[in-house]
């Protein structure tokens, strides 16, 4: 009988998170425990663990299709297939956001026999990190429209506000409001408008953040609008960088969890790739990498936005240089890319498949030629896989000098990636990439060049067309100091284009720049590109409709 992920994770026999702890090395003085099964993590174990570095190998994928690549149950499966053979390895993924696990998306702790658990928790409350950023944004928020409202000592300039409030779900309603009404006493009124938690700067922050000290600082640093000459104001100016610390002084230690195989994995922050960076914090990275000899971490969404987001943005920050790339696929999603809807996917199609291929080789391309890192494909298995569209497969990236390697690890867990964990450990054996890694863009650059450097070389764009607003916002950033920074582009995950109709590897196009913004605490520019929107929307039928909990507490629906 087929069982839900949710059934899967519930049957495990989870060991006592010390027990997975002690495996690695960590003495109790380190761990906080969450109940039996979660923990925090003291950062001081980073600095005490004397430097010690394992080999980084980032998880990443195709375009997403409504197919699925399955990202994250790879990113499991390698490594419970790495533990399986003998190797030290820890896993450093993200933290799901609420808005996705109640909307279409589902959560973010894998699928089928390759999973982080206990699933549940991790996919609702887990340890209440998304609530402590959600709490910071939010007084930062209230101590601006304070300020304001107690007379404006700052000069604020109210049409000029670029700070928005936050919260955890997707409610398209709150995308764009007027609040401060009925009343002097109720507050200043003015448009404002709501983020979804993991698009705020709060998370990218504190996912970019070294330690307390350096939260606190990039905090300060924070741009929450204009004043009435133009100058930028900040969290700083308003005081409220103490405080808003001390809200996310335990939501900035590493979460430890395991998977089904008890191989031990760090959950922590979850920026979203299309709107932010996509990556999950440097400190858990780094504290895996003084952990294991093998880090396995995952970027959001496909290649040219996470990945290219983990290594222009997070390596920069943190000083972190990969030793190889795992690049997801599924003859699925392949075949859709190659304009196969999707109810006919399981079909045989050939010719489709090899229509959809270039969207494959130009993620190969960029991860080789550009970043200079060495590349396997994993294929993740579906069962209706024919023989002869996994060859095709096989045969068309070997002509690009990559392995394919069949993965079926969400049936069979460890075992059914140990062909993938091999090849993984022979590239960071024998072609380790951290020697050769380069980002795609030096960060001196002015920013139209920047954006004309990740347009040309990862989207394979003709180039970037700015909007007038954009125009406007560039010269702003320049003024003001900001042009300096890398960039972060806010894209459609759907296509390489800013267009998502655009499947496959699109060519004569552009990208359009509708708005810059300084994320100047993350450090960091936004350019919002296409109609990308910092607040998703519930489908017509949410995936909440489906969640249910008996009378003894056990959840059902998750997924």
């Amino acid at each position: 009988m087929y069982k839900t992920d949710i059934e899967i994770a519930q049957e495990n026999e989870m060991k006592p998170i010390t027990e997975i702890a002690a495996g690695l090395g960590i003495d109790d003085k380190y761990l906080e425990s969450y109940g039996r099964y979660k923990a925090k993590v003291d950062p001081k174990l980073i600095s005490d663990r004397n430097g010690k570095q394992g080999k980084l190998v980032l998880v990443t994928a195709i375009t997403p299709t409504p197919a699925g690549e399955g990202k994250t149950t790879t990113t499991v499966g390698l490594a419970d297939a790495l533990k399986l053979t003998g190797r030290k390895v820890v896993v450093a993924l993200r933290e799901p956001s609420l808005g996705p696990v109640f909307g279409i998306k589902g959560g973010a702790a894998g699928g089928g026999y390759a999973q982080v658990v206990p699933m549940e928790d991790i996919n609702l409350h887990f340890t209440g990190d998304m609530h402590a950023i959600g709490a910071a944004n939010n007084l930062l928020a209230a101590m601006l429209d304070n300020h304001i409202y107690q007379g404006n000592s700052l000069n604020i300039d109210t049409r000029r506000i670029t700070w928005r409030r936050c919260v955890d779900m997707n409610d398209r309603q709150l995308r764009n409001v007027v609040d401060g009404l009925g009343g002097r006493t109720n507050g200043v009124p003015r448009e404002d408008g709501y983020d979804i938690t993991v698009a705020s700067e709060i998370m990218a922050i504190l996912c970019l953040s070294n330690d307390l000290t350096d939260l606190k600082n990039r905090i300060s640093r924070i741009v929450v609008g204009y004043n009435t000459e133009g100058k930028p104001v900040t969290a700083g100016d308003l005081k409220a960088q103490g405080a808003m610390t001390a809200l996310l002084k335990d939501a900035i230690k590493p979460n430890l969890v395991q998977t089904l195989e008890h191989t031990p994995a760090f959950v922590h922050g979850g920026p979203f790739a299309n709107i932010a960076h996509g990556c999950n914090s440097v400190m858990a990275t780094k504290m895996a990498l003084t952990l294991g000899d093998y880090v396995v971490t995952e970027a959001g969404f496909g290649a040219d936005l996470g990945a290219e987001k983990f290594f222009d943005i997070k390596c920069r920050a943190a000083g972190l240089k990969p030793s190889a790339v795992v690049l997801v696929a599924t003859v699925r999603a392949l075949k859709s890319h190659g304009g196969v809807a999707k109810e006919d996917l399981s079909k045989e199609n050939i010719e489709a498949l090899k229509a959809g291929m270039p969207n494959l080789m130009q993620h190969i391309s960029n991860m080789k030629d550009v970043y200079g890192l060495p590349v396997v494909v994993a294929v993740n298995a579906f069962p209706t896989d024919t023989e002869e569209e996994l060859r095709v497969v096989r045969d068309t990236v070997l002509e690009a000098g990559v392995k394919s390697c069949i993965a079926r690890h969400w049936a069979e867990g460890g075992k059914g990636a140990v062909e993938l964990a091999d090849e993984v450990v022979r590239l960071c054996e024998e072609e380790d990439g951290s020697d050769n890694f380069r980002f795609s863009y030096d960060e001196t650059l002015p920013i139209e060049e920047k954006l004309r450097l990740i347009a040309t070389k990862i989207y394979h764009a003709d180039g970037v067309v700015f909007t007038g607003a954009a125009k406007k916002d560039l010269k702003a950033l320049v003024e003001n100091g900001f042009d300096k920074l890398p960039v972060c582009v806010a894209k459609t995950q759907y296509s390489f284009s800013d267009d998502q109709t655009k499947k496959g590897a699109p060519k004569g196009f552009d990208i359009t720049v509708r708005n810059l913004k300084v994320s100047a605490g993350a450090g960091f520019i936004v350019a919002l590109t296409g109609d990308i929107m910092t607040m998703p929307g519930l489908p017509k039928v949410p995936a909440a409709e489906k969640i249910d909990v008996d009378a003894d507490g056990v959840i059902s629906g998750l997924f």
